[in-house]
């Protein structure tokens, strides 16, 4: 389910791995939120040593203009000036050591920080 327009919704859609829809949730529940109604919020900011970084937050409902989706039972609201960036990434989750947290794959990407924080389109 998405509300992009026929034609451009796979290019602009943000996807979610079952492991990130997960533990998108499981932090929702936590927080007493509904993900029925709240969703992940994910954007992108200025900042970081390459220019860009993302950020996530949860959000009781999506803004007028957001692009919604739903993954795995996890609404995903993108506002439309972080879909130019976004769109076509797959945000995933790691257990791990080292790796642990959200990740976003995103093929729009020419390069990265060397911590991996920030990016460039």
């Amino acid at each position: 389910m998405s509300t992009e327009t026929a034609g451009t919704e796979s290019e602009m859609q943000v996807e979610v791995t079952p492991a990130a829809a997960e533990q998108a949730l499981s932090l929702m529940e936590g927080e007493g939120m509904d993900p029925s109604i709240a969703g992940l919020r994910l954007f992108v900011q200025q900042g970081g040593c390459a220019g860009l970084s993302y950020g996530m937050r949860f959000d009781t409902e999506p803004e007028e203009d957001d692009a919604v989706s739903e993954h795995h039972g996890l609404r995903v609201f993108v506002d439309p000036a972080s879909l130019n960036y976004v769109g076509g990434s797959v945000l995933d989750y790691e257990s791990g050591l080292q790796a642990a947290g959200f990740h976003v794959e995103n093929p729009n990407v020419v390069s990265e920080c060397g911590c991996g924080e920030s990016f460039r389109t």
